[in-house]
């Protein structure tokens, strides 16, 4: 990197939650690395409140704009970004048309994943995760782009920024929510599809078990709650219809949060909420390429030979039935564990 000139570097992620939450150490190790420099992202409006707040973004850029009935050209984009004057590009996701508005923004150094033909074509240069040959977590990939332009990252841990009005309103909602003291869990149903995950009626079962429980309080943290489970008697639902940050405040408030791996995983690993989650542990869902970090976690997979004798081969399908697969009785034991370490169980 010419060390003459400020670094103007572009952080782009324009896909789902949880990837974007994995790419926020990125600017902060920018920083460490270039006290001078300009750091921006490009994300979807869904996801932008992650980077609010974040003291190491100078700017947030939208891929897709607020008024998604009406999202922007092609040629907008690359107006828009080409007023940044930006030095560096780090595209975290392969995709064309990104890299194409990338290379008319007039960017000098882009870096991408993987060898595409469009990569080559735009004299893209590329980073290559061999096929996860050795397995690394996600978020310290995504921080090889860094590694190519000489940054050195001291940490890969994820960081998500709370205001001082934000902190003031999770102490408000903790009141709220266990006005006696008790243990706050937080229970997220649901996955989109993304990852393995439990059938509803085996979430259901474990909310009533937790429920019962006299030192513990259950919310539940799902944007969209499955009906099965809004039908549950005396919960609260916080992030019900939310905007994603004031989600965020919530999943801030909680003492522990029992889910997938999935967006609200990340969310409140970021967070430093400690986190119960569930596990594949095939390659391309291994808690070593997406687990918690940098949070007090606990992971739960299937036994060993489960995903060789038992599950269908497809993660996005898998829902941990069968034997030596995972429960609402394995994961009610985990939580009752996780509480006694901290000394809530009776």
């Amino acid at each position: 990197m010419n060390k003459q000139k400020q670094p103007r570097i572009l952080v782009t992620r324009i896909d789902r939650i949880g990837d974007v939450v994995l790419s926020t150490p990125i600017p902060g190790e920018i920083k460490k690395a270039h006290h001078d420099s300009f750091v921006s992202v490009l994300v979807r409006n869904y996801t932008k409140d992650i980077y609010l707040n974040n003291p190491h973004v100078d700017e947030i850029l939208l891929f897709d704009g607020v008024d998604t009935k009406n999202p922007k050209s092609f040629w907008q984009l690359v107006r828009e970004i080409r007023k940044y004057k930006f030095t560096h590009a780090f595209m975290l996701l392969p995709d064309e048309r990104l890299n194409w508005i990338l290379f008319f923004s007039g960017i000098p150094n882009r870096i991408g994943v993987g060898h595409k033909l469009y990569q080559f074509l735009s004299f893209s240069k590329y980073v290559d995760r061999k096929k996860y040959i050795p397995l690394r977590h996600e978020a310290d990939y995504c921080l090889d782009m860094g590694r190519k332009i000489g940054i050195k990252p001291k940490s890969i841990e994820p960081e998500i920024f709370l205001s001082t009005e934000e902190i003031k309103k999770r102490y408000e909602l903790k009141k709220k929510l266990k006005p006696n003291g008790e243990f706050l869990v937080g229970i997220n149903s649901t996955s989109g599809r993304s990852s393995p995950n439990l059938t509803v009626e085996e979430y259901r079962k474990l909310i009533v078990r937790l429920s019962d429980e006299k030192n513990i309080r259950v919310v539940i943290t799902d944007n969209n709650p499955p009906k099965e489970i809004i039908s549950i008697p005396n919960l609260d639902y916080p992030n019900l219809h939310q905007s994603l940050r004031n989600s965020i405040i919530n999943f801030s408030a909680l003492d522990v949060l029992v889910s997938a791996s999935t967006g609200p995983m990340h969310i409140c690993a970021a967070l430093k909420v400690p986190t119960i989650s569930l596990f594949c542990p095939l390659t391309a869902c291994s808690p070593k390429l997406w687990g918690p970090l940098g949070n007090k976690s606990e992971i739960i997979l299937p036994e060993e030979n489960y995903c060789s004798t038992v599950c269908p081969g497809d993660p996005h399908i898998c829902n941990f039935s069968g034997d030596g697969g995972i429960d609402s009785e394995k994961v009610f034991q985990k939580v009752k564990s996780f509480l006694t370490e901290r000394g809530f169980a009776h």
